[in-house]
């Protein structure tokens, strides 16, 4: 696959995914990085959100739930670079009707070669990170390139 430079813009699309398990801590990290967060555009999968939202007062950019389809909203706006960074705080000791769509959100993510955070530590990192407040170039797949080619 070719690939291609993309930016992403000091000013993030963060999205936020939390299981059921795990939206506590969320909420907690959020609360903790509000500063931070709030000069950023958040995206959340539906119940996260809402529950961020009005835990914190941030504006979040609410989607589906997880499992009806929250997760593949969120791999559809990485794939449209929508969405520069993902928090998911995902539990692994608990086992998941929707599977699946966790595991293809994840792949989306390495695919389009945005930052995944998927614990608090790695989120405060992430989140802490110089290149936070600065345009970042990452390498993207080129899928135009590729299509030209095949039908040349």
């Amino acid at each position: 696959m070719y690939t291609k430079k993309t930016p992403i813009a000091a000013n993030k699309q963060i999205a936020l995914v939390a299981h059921d398990n795990k939206k506590a801590e969320m909420i907690t990290w959020v609360e903790y990085h509000k500063a931070e967060l709030e000069r950023h555009t958040l995206y959340a999968t539906g119940t996260t959100g809402a529950k961020i939202e009005q835990e914190t007062g941030l504006l979040i950019n609410k989607l589906l739930s997880g499992p009806m389809g929250g997760d593949q909203q969120i791999g559809a706006k990485i794939t449209e670079a929508k969405v520069d960074l993902l928090v998911f705080l995902w539990d692994p000791f608990e086992p998941l009707p929707h599977d699946p769509d966790v595991k293809a959100l994840l792949r989306i993510a390495a695919v389009w070669n945005i930052p995944v955070a998927c614990n608090r530590a790695s989120a405060d990192f992430l989140l802490t990170s110089p290149l936070m407040s600065q345009e970042y170039v990452r390498e993207t797949p080129d899928y135009e390139r590729y299509l030209s080619e095949r039908t040349s």
